[in-house]
Order: C-alpha cells, then sequence, then structure tokens
C-alpha cells in the first residue's frame, strides 16, 4: 500500500529514538500520512542489536512505542503528548541491522485523557516483524518534563531525502 506523506513530525537532540545528536540513537524520522496514519523510518546500526546481526527486542518495543505514542499529535499544534501506561508486544520475525525498517501506527481509540493505538514494523520485504498495541495517558508537556522546545532542539528537520510516499 502507498502513503501519501502529508507532514513531517518533529526531531530532537538527545532522544534515543528520535535525537539527531544522539551518537547511538535510531535518529527516527516520523511522517503523517494521508490516512491518518504515523509512518518512522529508521535504520538500525551495530550499536542496535541484541543477537548479532538482528535489532535487540528492547529497541523494536522503543521504536513501536514511540510511534504509537506521537499518534495523538497528527494535524495538531497543542503540546498534550502521550505517556505510556499499557504496552504489549509480539515478536513475528528478527529485525535486520543496516537496512531500512518502516514502522507505521494508528489510533483506534480515544477520549478526553487517554488513548489507545496499534503499531508494526515492517521489513524491506513487507513482512511483518513485530506488532504492538498501547495505552496513553494525554498530558500537557510542562506536566511531564522540563521540556525547552529550544534547548532540546525540537523542531521539524527537512531533508532532501524526505519521501513524498512511503509504500508499506
Amino acid at each position: 500500500m502507498i502513503y501519501k506523506v502529508t507532514g513531517k513530525q518533529p526531531n530532537s537532540k538527545m532522544c534515543f529514538v528520535c535525537g539527531l545528536k544522539n551518537k547511538f540513537g535510531l535518529k527516527a524520522s516520523f511522517y503523517e500520512t494521508d490516512k491518518n496514519e504515523l509512518i518512522a523510518l529508521f535504520k538500525p546500526c551495530q550499536e542496535h542489536q541484541g543477537y548479532p546481526g538482528r535489532l535487540h527486542g528492547g529497541i523494536a518495543a522503543a521504536i513501536l512505542d514511540e510511534t504509537i505514542g506521537r499518534m495523538l499529535t497528527i494535524g495538531k499544534k497543542d503540546e498534550t503528548w502521550g505517556v505510556t501506561l499499557e504496552f504489549k508486544i509480539k515478536y513475528k520475525k528478527p529485525i535486520p541491522l543496516d537496512e531500512e525498517v518502516r514502522v507505521i501506527a494508528r489510533l483506534v481509540d480515544e477520549n478526553k485523557r487517554f488513548f489507545k493505538g496499534i503499531g508494526k514494523i515492517v521489513l524491506p520485504d513487507g513482512d511483518i516483524a513485530a506488532e504492538a498495541e498501547g495505552k496513553y495517558l494525554k498530558l500537557p508537556i510542562e506536566k511531564i518534563a522540563d521540556f525547552d522546545k529550544e534547548s532540546n532542539e525540537w523542531r521539524v528537520v527537512e531533508s532532501e531525502a524526505d519521501p513524498d510516499s512511503i509504500e508499506i
């Protein structure tokens, strides 16, 4: 399926998942789509391995948790974020290193205080490597952390490599 990219979400400086200056981080990019889903793209490297040549399962959980948790912000400008309350993952196939990995997530339920989402990691050949679901509490960023956008370099970083569409 082809997803048209409608927007790109911010990255930060040191977040393990999206931090662009974290030398051991995933440096994932997050793209909003025309199907109201969020797709993360990243390329795991040797520092992210569990077994040789395979992405560590905890890191697979981290990228899924981050992608599902960011669903709340699609198309919104407010500073309400998701704090993980419950998270469940099912591993199906090993995730190789040094190849682009795609993560796709969507919202499945939402009310005033909580939201639920699901996500999956899709391998380059289209196989599903992991599936997850999570429940998140909605909170303004100032109730989560002392977060200064400028010092954390929280911004959308455009790149010539940003896709217009993504095939999953």
